[in-house]
């Protein structure tokens, strides 16, 4: 043979990974999720028979609680990539793990034969697949139209036919908003620095996984995971920004409202109302209102209105007769009585 590798004198080995994990499934795990699968894989790769490994094993390889070894079996059980096989009747936590054959599994829900006289879309188990021509009348609908228009402002090119129509099934597939598509993608490119259509996808899938389909569930959802990140849209959202992030100059005046100067969110809100007085509202205008309340000491909503208020109308001094040359000028009609005034005029006809 011409061709050959040099062997090593001890075996090191090697693990492969399947691109699909990495690809698609990696991105919507933490980070204890996937060290926890990765190194069952590469034990379930070993091809030493007399290696016994346990799920204390793990937990005592990667210094995690146990806990954490089962929960992390129990999130990829739901995402389908292993299988339970129970060891014994008496304990549900005594189990093997089965790694799915990820390639396998996309062939399976990608590639399903077609019976004589079935359509695809039949055989899909309710899966839509978009069609070329449901995209061009998808972009007949305003919302998708400005949809697509907002993610290419936002990956900054325009998306290729191939994914808009990926794009198209997650709204059907996963019943979700036009407007929490952009919402991820602006997750995605600013929290993540990611702009590839398909990691956006994983966090769809992950968001729909977690009951996520709308706005507001986002809301309520990055709240308890992010809540940084929760505040910045807060913010923005008062300010009339509904499909522009922060930069990183803006977060960082909003980091200072929140972490320097110890304003909660309601005050801060309070102060973006008057962005309502301005045609053109921004961070810095807030900032000079902020600033002026800090100087001030005020630290409630109640103090901010209450300096809000319109100052009270000034008393208004009685206004004294204009003084002119005639001021002085005593009638001469004064000096006479009603009677005489009387004969006067008798005497003049």
């Amino acid at each position: 043979m011409h061709f050959f590798k040099q062997t090593n004198d001890i075996d090191l080995g090697d693990t492969p990974v399947e691109n699909i994990f990495l690809n698609d499934f990696m991105p919507m795990a933490n980070g204890t999720h996937v060290k926890v699968y990765l190194l069952g894989y590469k034990y379930a790769n070993d091809k030493d028979s007399s290696l016994t490994v346990s799920h204390p094993t793990i937990a005592k390889h990667l210094g995690l609680p146990l806990s954490d070894v089962m929960d992390a079996w129990d999130f990829w059980e739901k995402k389908g990539v292993i299988r339970k096989h129970p060891i014994g009747e008496d304990d549900p936590f005594q189990y093997m793990v089965e790694f799915i054959s990820l390639k396998q599994l996309y062939i399976d829900n990608n590639y399903k034969a077609v019976k004589i006289g079935e359509s695809a879309e039949e055989t899909s188990s309710g899966t839509y697949s978009c069609s070329p021509e449901d995209l061009l009348e998808a972009n007949k609908v305003p919302e998708i139209k400005e949809m697509f228009y907002q993610v290419n402002q936002l990956v900054r090119r325009s998306l290729v036919p191939n994914e808009m129509m990926d794009i198209l099934e997650w709204i059907y597939n996963y019943n979700m908003d036009p407007d929490l598509v952009i919402r991820a993608f602006m997750y995605c490119i600013h929290q993540k620095n990611v702009k590839n259509v398909k990691y956006v996808g994983a966090v769809i899938r992950n968001w729909y996984d977690n009951g996520i389909t709308s706005v507001q569930k986002l809301d309520e959802y990055l709240s308890k995971t992010d809540e940084r990140y929760s505040q910045y849209h807060k913010i923005f959202k008062a300010l009339g920004f509904h499909f522009r992030e922060p930069s990183a100059a803006e977060r960082k005046v909003m980091d200072q409202w929140l972490d320097d100067w110890q304003f909660d969110m309601e005050i801060i809100l309070k102060a973006c109302e008057n962005s309502k007085k301005t045609s053109n509202p921004n961070i810095n205008y807030i900032h000079s209102i902020l600033s002026a309340w800090k100087k001030d000491g005020i630290q409630s909503v109640e103090e901010a209105a209450q300096r809000q208020k319109p100052d009270a109308a000034p008393v208004k001094k009685p206004v004294k007769a204009a003084q002119n040359r005639f001021h002085n000028f005593e009638q001469r009609t004064a000096k006479y009585s009603k009677d005489e005034l009387e004969k006067i005029l008798r005497k003049k006809e």
